[in-house]
């Protein structure tokens, strides 16, 4: 009796052992050609990174980075492409020769892919698209892309400058708006932009210059400085990252100028995108970035997740949007609304 009861206790561990390393790892079983033996087979991925500009930037690749790992079942192959398409191009054609299993890629810009993309379809890899989007004529050269809905980040932001101004009691005519972008071409640039200008025509206010910061501290900290100094009257710039936001603090110190939220006693209101550093939520508290709107870095797992459906031969959604909050160091707006939808206004109390 004892000896049935642990065999049954041993059955079990073993059950519990396997339903373990089926749910933790990635791997797969293969036949080995030389023993016919299966074997364990890591799924190796080919990531392109757009590069490390920013503070995000680092966030979305040590998401990846600590998501697949050989213990997980994966092997990672990462290429920083520094922030030039066609380094990201030589990358995606060095993973199909590897004869990866998936390639992942965070595009520098949306156009220019449609070839390199062509061959990854031709050689059986799909492709998870990542952050920015890709403008291609035929949406099956890429399986899925998840990331942000850029333009209604910049939508929820200017919904809050609006909320705060008629708070403030500013004329809209008084409010003189600088925009300093992102890269040219990229998808958060183009979505944050485009709110941004869509709001100055709905609202009422003057928009002064637009100029790319490049996702850069010190792009940001040069466009800034020009700006400030080409035009007196500003008292709003719109930075389209936090790395942006922060040369552009530096520069409104250097002119002399104060950053903060009291426009009407002349000081320069600043807004930004990402909110993934403390430096970022420091800046919220004191008041020296009025309101910042959260951009997800964390995208390992939702790939993840893509590449468990797809190993199980199911179809992922083609786009995936992730959800998320606008913040600001302003106690007196707690909601916004866009397109008659409210969002809440993450309070970053000192």
């Amino acid at each position: 009796m004892k000896s049935m009861k642990k065999r049954i206790v041993f059955i079990i561990l073993i059950c519990v052992m396997m339903v373990a390393g089926c749910a933790n790892g990635a791997s797969r079983k293969v036949a080995d050609e030389g023993t016919g033996e299966t074997k364990e087979e890591l799924v190796t991925i080919g990531f392109s990174q757009v590069g490390a500009e920013s503070d995000w930037r680092k966030e979305n690749s040590e998401s990846m980075r600590s998501t697949f790992t050989r213990d997980k079942g994966y092997e990672l192959i990462f290429e920083d492409a520094q922030q030039k398409q066609q380094n990201q191009i030589t990358a995606i054609r060095t993973f199909i020769q590897r004869e990866v299993d998936y390639i992942v890629l965070a595009p520098v810009t949306e156009d220019g892919w449609d070839t390199v993309l062509g061959e990854a379809r031709d050689a059986g890899i799909p492709v998870i698209i990542v952050d920015r989007m890709v403008n291609v004529d035929d949406d099956s050269l890429f399986t899925c892309w998840v990331g942000s809905d850029f333009k209604l980040e910049g939508k929820k932001a200017c919904a809050w400058l609006k909320t705060y101004l008629e708070r403030q009691h500013v004329n809209p005519s008084d409010v003189k708006i600088v925009d300093i972008q992102g890269t040219i071409g990229s998808s958060a640039q183009i979505g944050r932009t485009t709110g941004l200008r869509d709001a100055v025509l709905e609202n009422g206010w003057s928009l002064l210059d637009a100029v790319t910061g490049e996702y850069t501290q010190a792009k940001g900290r040069e466009a800034a400085a020009r700006l400030l100094e080409k035009y007196d009257d500003i008292n709003v710039i719109y930075c389209e990252n936090d790395n942006e936001a922060f040369g552009a603090l530096e520069a409104i110190e250097a002119a002399g100028k104060k950053a903060g939220g009291n426009i009407r006693a002349g000081e320069v209101m600043v807004i930004s995108f990402d909110g993934v550093s403390e430096q970022a939520l420091d800046n919220l508290r004191n008041g020296s970035i009025s309101c910042i709107g959260e951009c997800n870095p964390l995208h390992g797992p939702r790939v993840r997740k893509i590449i468990e459906n797809l190993e199980r031969g199911e179809t992922p959604d083609k786009y995936e949007y992730v959800d998320e909050d606008i913040f600001s160091g302003f106690e007196d707006i707690t909601e916004i609304t866009v397109d008659g939808t409210s969002y809440p206004v993450k309070i970053m109390g000192k």
